[in-house]
């Protein structure tokens, strides 16, 4: 037989191209259902949320001394100056969110002393699991850059220079 496939309907042959057989209309499956997406409805969540969740998990790491690059990071302290704002969380955070899934790049600032690598796999770790169970997406990764090292004797040059004063 050629390529073309013949169906029968009733006594007339009906044949289809390979051509036509790719552009007829396929059967549309319905959605897998997961803990977003339910008989009941749709759950979204909003790329900041998993910025928040990324952040905080960050923070609780042992070594990681800040978040973000040094202008990002000196942008929030002079914005943590004014009276009645937040604490940015988010910051040194991004993320790339789809559906179902989610990829995150964090920037830190790690403290002298302390294993890079070790750091890291506890970053990824935390941040997998927090962000997991707290939003039901599926973190395919999470990409770590290390800006900087935190040195000791800097404890104090990060301070405005009148601050610096009073502790003398």
């Amino acid at each position: 037989m050629s390529e073309a496939s013949t169906t029968q309907s009733g006594s007339a042959a009906v044949k289809s191209t390979p051509e036509e057989l790719k552009h007829s209309a396929p059967a549309e499956t319905p959605r897998p259902y997961d803990a977003l997406h339910t008989a009941h409805g749709d759950t979204m969540i909003e790329e900041t949320v998993v910025q928040k969740l990324a952040g905080m998990a960050t923070r609780e790491i042992p070594g990681v001394y800040a978040m973000g690059s040094a202008g990002r990071r000196a942008f929030s302290a002079l914005a943590e100056r004014i009276p009645g704002s937040q604490t940015n969380v988010s910051g040194g955070v991004s993320v790339e969110k789809g559906e179902r899934q989610t990829a995150i790049d964090v920037s830190i600032v790690v403290e002298y002393g302390v294993s890079v690598v070790e750091v890291s796999q506890s970053i990824r770790r935390n941040v997998i699991q927090s962000v997991e169970h707290s939003t039901g997406l599926e973190v395919i990764e999470v990409n770590i850059n290390v800006t900087d090292v935190h040195l000791p004797e800097e404890e104090h040059s990060d301070l405005p220079q009148e601050q610096k004063l009073e502790l003398q």
